[in-house]
C-alpha cells in the first residue's frame, strides 16, 4: 500500500515539477506586448480634445488606453521575471528578495514610461 503511494508521490512530483519556457517564447512575449503599448501611445496621441464633446467618441481611447495600461503592466512583468533567478542568488533573505523584486519593478517601469514620452 505505501508502495502505490510513493509512486503516486513521484509522479505528482514529476508532473507538478516547474518548467522553464524557452527563449524565444519570451521574447516574441516582450515584442508584441510593446507593440501593444506603442500602438495604443498612438492611438492616445492621435485623440483629438475636440471630440470630447461626444461622449460616442470616448470609446477608442478608453479601450486604448485599458489596452496600454495592460499591456504596460505585462511588459514590466515579463521583464522583472526575467531576472529572478539572479534576484535570489544575490539575496541574503526573503525580506531582501522582496527590497530587490520591488526595486527591479519600479527600474523597468521607469524604463516602460521613458519609452513612452
Amino acid at each position: 500500500m505505501s508502495e502505490q503511494f510513493a509512486d503516486i508521490e513521484a509522479l505528482l512530483k514529476r508532473a507538478l515539477s516547474p518548467v522553464e519556457p524557452p527563449k524565444e517564447l519570451e521574447a516574441r512575449l516582450e515584442g508584441t506586448l510593446g507593440s501593444l503599448v506603442d500602438m495604443a501611445a498612438g492611438e492616445l496621441e492621435a485623440w483629438e480634445l475636440s471630440a470630447m464633446r461626444d461622449p460616442r467618441n470616448w470609446v477608442r481611447p478608453a479601450a486604448a488606453a485599458a489596452v496600454g495600461s495592460g499591456a504596460a503592466v505585462g511588459l514590466v512583468l515579463v521583464r522583472t521575471q526575467r531576472r529572478r533567478h539572479k534576484r535570489r542568488k544575490e539575496s541574503d533573505s526573503s525580506v531582501d528578495l522582496l527590497g530587490r523584486t520591488l526595486r527591479d519593478l519600479a527600474r523597468e517601469a521607469r524604463r516602460v514610461a521613458d519609452d513612452l514620452f
